[in-house]
């Protein structure tokens, strides 16, 4: 998102920021309560798997599609019989 902004929106918006922080100090000096700047949230870390674990769930797809493909019996292509007719 903020790679999408122009720069004079970030100045403003670190102008914005600024401004709060300021706003947020004279509250703490009026109320005698510290009140925590909002955080911004960490970007989430991807996660990687590693080759053999890759490798590991592969292997284990294959032989459950092997094991399925082995226990169906074959597909008959269905003729199109004029005499019979489903409703």
């Amino acid at each position: 998102m903020i790679t999408t902004l122009s720069p004079q929106q970030l100045r403003r918006a670190a102008s914005l920021k600024e401004e709060i922080q300021k706003l947020e100090k004279e509250l703490n000096q009026l109320v005698g309560v510290t009140v925590k700047p909002a955080a911004i949230p960490a970007p989430k870390k991807k996660f990687k798997m590693s080759a053999a674990a890759r490798a590991k769930i592969a292997a284990a797809s294959k032989a459950r599609w092997a094991k399925v493909k082995s226990t169906k019996p074959p597909t008959t292509i269905p003729t199109n019989n004029p005499g019979t007719r489903k409703s």
